[in-house]
C-alpha cells in the first residue's frame, strides 16, 4: 500500500460524508486491507500520511475537536476536511 493509496482513500471516504463530518483513521486502513486484523499494521502509515496532509493544510486532524499531530500518542483522532 502506498501513501498515495492512503491519501486517495482518505479523501474518497470523506467525500461520502456529510459536510463537516470526520472519520477515524482505522476506517481508512480497514477499507484498504481486507484481511481480518491486518489493518492494524497499517495504522502508523495511515497516521503518517494524515499528518503530512495536515502539514500541507489539506486535512484537519483532531482529538476532542482540537487540532493535534496525527502521529503523537494520546488517544483516538479524527480526520476531516479543512473548512
Amino acid at each position: 500500500m502506498t501513501d498515495a493509496d492512503i491519501e486517495e482513500q482518505i479523501f474518497a471516504l470523506l467525500a461520502m460524508r456529510q459536510p463537516g463530518a470526520t472519520l477515524c483513521p482505522s476506517e481508512v486502513a480497514r477499507a484498504l486491507v481486507r484481511e481480518e486484523g491486518a489493518w492494524r499494521e497499517r495504522m502508523p502509515q495511515v497516521r503518517q500520511v494524515a499528518q503530512t496532509l495536515a502539514q500541507q493544510h489539506r486535512l484537519r486532524v483532531t482529538r476532542g475537536g482540537m487540532p493535534v499531530d496525527a502521529t503523537a500518542p494520546g488517544g483516538p483522532i479524527r480526520l476531516g476536511l479543512v473548512p
